[in-house]
């Protein structure tokens, strides 16, 4: 007997599923992976409109007279 075939004959129904992080939560390793990734690529989309919002409001917009910075 192979292995696939020996290991088919274990696992029952699960073979060829796909792993998931916990038993009772329905989400796989991969979708877990896109989750992180998405969330990190969002983070530093986030992170630079804050840094471009910033850099508008206190050099860009005095600069070309559309508001005053009060000290």
């Amino acid at each position: 007997m192979g292995e696939a075939k020996r290991r088919k004959a274990t696992q029952g129904e699960t073979y060829g599923q796909e792993a998931r992080i916990l038993p009772w939560l329905p989400i796989t390793k991969t979708q877990a992976e896109l989750f992180v990734n998405w969330t990190s690529r969002g983070a530093w989309i986030g992170i630079f409109l804050m840094v471009a919002a910033w850099a508008t409001i206190r050099f860009i917009g005095p600069a070309f007279g559309w508001w005053q910075v009060v000290y």
